[in-house]
This record gives C-alpha cells, structure tokens and sequence, in this order.
C-alpha cells in the first residue's frame, strides 16, 4: 500500500512539473512548431543514411529494406517515448556539481519524479513521428505472412523498449551519482544504444551481440522479437520463446535500475555548495 501511494505521488508530481513545462513551451507556438520540426527532419537524417547505404547495396547484413526499416523504426519510436519521459535524467550530474540538486531532496515529491519531468521537452515528439512514419512504411513494404501473434508483439516491442530505454536512462542518472558528471557515458549507453538497434545485429561482431542481450537487454527491445516476426534466426540462437520474452525483460530491467536509483540516492553526499 506505501509503495502503491509513492507510486501516486510520483506520477502526480511528474505530470504538474511536466505540465509547467508544456505550458511554458506552449507559450510561443510557433517557436514550439519550428523545433518539432527541426527534430524530425534532424533524427530522421540517421534514416535517410539507411536509404543512403541502399542505394548501393540490395542488402545490409542479408537484411532488405523494408526489414531494417522495421528494426529502425521500433527502436527509434521506443527510444523517443523513452527520451520524452525521462529524456532529461542525464542533466542530473551537473545539478550535482553545481549543487542544485540540494534543493529537489527538500521538496515535498519524489525526487526520481522530479529529475525525470524537468526540462520536460515536447519538441521530441519529433523523433517519435519520424520514427513512426518509418515503422508504418516498414510494416506495409515488409514480405511477412501476419499471424495474430505477430501482429500483438509489435506494439509489445515499442511498449516494452521504451520501459527498457526508460530503465537506462535511470540506471545511468544513478551511475552520475557515482562519477558525478558522466553525462556524455550515459549517453553513450541510451542515444548510441538506440542507434545500434537501427541496424541488423549480423553486421556487428558476436561480442557486441551477446553484450547488448545479456548485459544491457537491448536486443529484446527489436533484435529478438523483430526475428520471429520476419522468420529470420535469432541472435546467439537464442531459443524461440525469447521472442515473448520482452515484457519479462522490461520488467526485470526496471526493478534493477529502479534499485541502483535508490541505491545511488542513498549514497548521495551533498557538495555543500
């Protein structure tokens, strides 16, 4: 029941601090439209390289097109939902350098819920359309024969990657708590991960392969499940049942950065600046 009401504060004070950003943002509208913009045609120019490579070859790593168009859109559509709910975590080590962080531990709200809302930032939904655009062409070019399994673990994948995303870019804020400002290896972790999953994982080393499945689960957010969806062999001949293995992940994922959050806060020492 405690953990149940934390919970509630949480979202609460989450969506009033992302709401005072929003209104903020909304204030100059056309400002607000141009920068929307701006992301989408910026976040897309990482497709547009795709199309580039196609141009020259029929295939990256044996992968068409239109399925490497389903892996980038996956992950680009997970990781945007992802970067605009908790987008801003990785500002966590400069406001412990600086000493602002002070001021959010004497506030009556959770701090992970405070943290993650500020700086909220609508012009990310542009990296969500784009990468929903991709995902919508993917899903119609790709040559897969749909069951209803298919069909119900798309939306899983997209759901349970941005859990996953989330939950990096958690652990990684809990990282900064550690080596205080280490913004750009969390990035690292969370903008290069979903960069990696754009690709085919065969045209990466077998290493990599089995780092970003059984270190950091990335590969369940498309690699695994995008292969049973288009019959193709899975990474590391992973067994058949790994495809449903998403949520399981994600969830696992989020308990273990939800603890190395509360761990870092706990060993938290003020600058006394």
């Amino acid at each position: 029941m405690a953990e149940a009401t934390r919970l509630g504060e949480g979202l609460r004070a989450y969506r009033l601090i992302a709401g005072m950003w929003i209104r903020s943002t909304m204030t100059y509208r056309t400002s607000f439209a141009l920068t929307v913009v701006g992301n989408l045609l910026i976040t897309g120019m990482d497709f547009a390289a795709i199309l580039l490579m196609f141009s020259q070859v029929d295939s990256l790593g044996g992968w068409t097109l239109p399925e490497v168009a389903l892996l980038y859109g996956l992950s680009a559509t997970a990781f945007g939902f992802a970067d605009l709910l908790l987008g801003s975590m990785d500002v966590l080590g400069g406001r412990i350098r600086d000493g602002s962080f002070d001021t959010l531990l004497v506030r009556p709200a959770p701090v992970l819920a405070q943290v993650g809302a500020d700086q909220f930032a609508l012009r990310r939904l542009g990296r969500i359309t784009q990468g929903v655009l991709v995902l919508g062409y993917a899903l119609v070019a790709v040559d897969v024969e749909w069951t209803a399994a298919k069909v119900l673990l798309v939306p899983v994948m997209v759901v349970c990657g941005a859990v996953i995303f989330g939950s990096l870019f958690v652990a990684g804020a809990a990282f900064q708590f550690v080596a205080q400002d280490a913004a750009e290896v969390q990035n690292a972790f969370t903008y290069g991960g979903g960069t990696l999953l754009q690709y085919p994982p065969t045209v990466f080393g077998t290493d990599l392969v089995r780092g970003v499945t059984y270190v950091l689960p990335l590969a369940f957010v498309n690699w695994v499940p995008a292969a049973y969806v288009l019959g193709r062999p899975y990474p590391l001949d992973l067994p058949e049942w790994a495809a449903f293995a998403p949520p399981l992940v994600a969830g696992g994922f989020c308990v273990l950065a939800g603890l190395a959050w509360r761990a870092g806060l706990r060993a938290y020492r003020s600058t006394g600046s």
